[in-house]
């Protein structure tokens, strides 16, 4: 059996001084993200790829305006559909993107709920 090469660990941040286009970069991620139902969306999609029926179904959106987001969200390069036969399923591009929105849902977790802040 061949041996597999173990991926080096991820450094915290991969400048230590972003760019001006690193900052806006991040900046329209941010704004993608201030939409509380492309954010559910995320977050679904944080826990396993999924196609629009099922997503349609955990957000309560309509399907038009979750096909909607969808589109956005691929355009900004933050999901990537597979094709399933005729349907398409979604997932998360990149694992940055997954704790950036598990992270801003603990944090409003802990303002909802009182829970004490942590390091």
């Amino acid at each position: 059996m061949p041996e597999r090469e173990t991926p080096a660990p991820a450094k915290p941040l991969h400048h230590a001084s972003p760019s001006g286009e690193q900052f806006a970069n991040a900046a329209s991620v941010f704004a993608l993200l201030a939409d509380s139902t492309r954010l559910h969306l995320l977050w679904v999609l944080a826990q396993d790829e999924a196609d629009v029926s099922a997503l349609t179904e955990a957000t309560g959106a309509a399907r038009p305006a979750v096909s909607q987001h969808l589109a956005k969200l691929r355009l900004a390069g933050l999901v990537q559909p597979r094709r399933e036969g005729r349907r398409a399923v979604y997932s998360l591009t990149d694992g940055h993107l997954r704790r950036l929105v598990v992270e801003a849902l603990s944090r409003a977790d802990h303002q909802v709920t009182g829970e004490p802040w942590h390091q």
